[in-house]
């Protein structure tokens, strides 16, 4: 069985055969801070894909967060780049929702919540706990409970 860290050890691999710098650059990046989380704890591990998968994300996201940071500063190439490395990244992350699809999933949520009791202030614990299982890996934290809020004020 082929696991997602190797996978991208493969497509490392084939991008340094293929002197794709980008890409090379990304992959080892990646790798560097999935190693890194496997020898974080008390004693060194595997990984799961699941847990994989979350690096992954959370490296996307810092792609997504350094390309905004730089654009504002006026320094679109570097923003372009981060923006390359995101790409590169989403590519082994599970499709994103899109807003409707999201907004779709938060009503039925809201739904079940109401259902079992839950209003107020407390909706938005219940809700969430509803939603984030259903949208794992496909959903960032922020926009889940910018939608939820949404939902909720509706």
């Amino acid at each position: 069985m082929t696991t997602l860290k190797s996978t991208l050890q493969e497509d490392l691999t084939k991008a340094i055969r293929a002197r794709d710098e980008l890409r090379s650059s990304t992959l080892r990046l990646t790798l560097a801070a999935i190693t890194k989380e496997e020898v974080s704890g008390k004693t060194a591990r595997e990984l799961s894909d699941d847990e994989v998968q979350k690096v992954i994300a959370r490296e996307a996201k810092k792609r997504r967060e350094a390309a905004d940071a730089f654009a504002q500063g006026g320094r679109a190439e570097q923003a372009e780049r981060e923006r390359a490395e995101g790409v590169v990244l989403d590519a082994y992350l599970p499709k994103q929702l899109t807003d409707e699809e999201l907004s779709g999933i938060v009503a039925q949520a809201v739904g079940e919540a109401k259902a079992a009791g839950a209003e107020g202030p407390r909706a938005m614990g219940a809700v969430m706990k509803i939603v984030n299982p259903k949208v794992a890996g496909r959903a960032e934290g922020g926009r889940v409970a910018a939608a939820v809020k949404r939902a909720l004020a509706g």
